[in-house]
């Protein structure tokens, strides 16, 4: 299973020189996990940068792998992985969640870097 970060989904929707890294695992959408928390962080920064019509179709691409919702068990794991790793909240969401459906997490977010199952690519 793979877990692509917010931050690698953007590279990968504006083409840029990093794309390359996250293309396969986006592309293997029936091994793809997507927490809804991720569509709402690549919502917002592609409705703010590109507009409406783009930012529908990036979350459309998203929902083509298994999108995962925010659960008490997956906040109570978050909050573990945050206070263990000082991590944001959406990142710890994110962590738990790769950590649950036991996938890679593939990110440039250097929060992940160091981190134990994740494929950590500087931007």
């Amino acid at each position: 299973m793979n877990l692509i970060d917010s931050s690698a989904w953007l590279s990968y929707f504006a083409d840029e020189p990093s794309a390359g890294n996250f293309h396969d695992p986006i592309q293997a959408t029936e091994s793809l996990v997507v927490p809804v928390i991720t569509i709402y962080e690549v919502f917002k920064v592609v409705l703010r940068e590109s507009g409406e019509n783009e930012a529908l179709q990036a979350i459309a691409a998203m929902q083509k792998g298994n999108v995962v919702d925010f659960t008490i068990n997956l906040a109570t794991a978050a909050s573990r992985l945050s206070l263990k790793h000082k991590l944001p909240m959406a990142d710890s969401i994110i962590l738990a969640i790769a950590k649950q459906y036991d996938a890679i997490l593939w990110t440039q977010d250097v929060d992940f870097k160091n981190i134990p199952g994740v494929n950590y690519f500087q931007k």
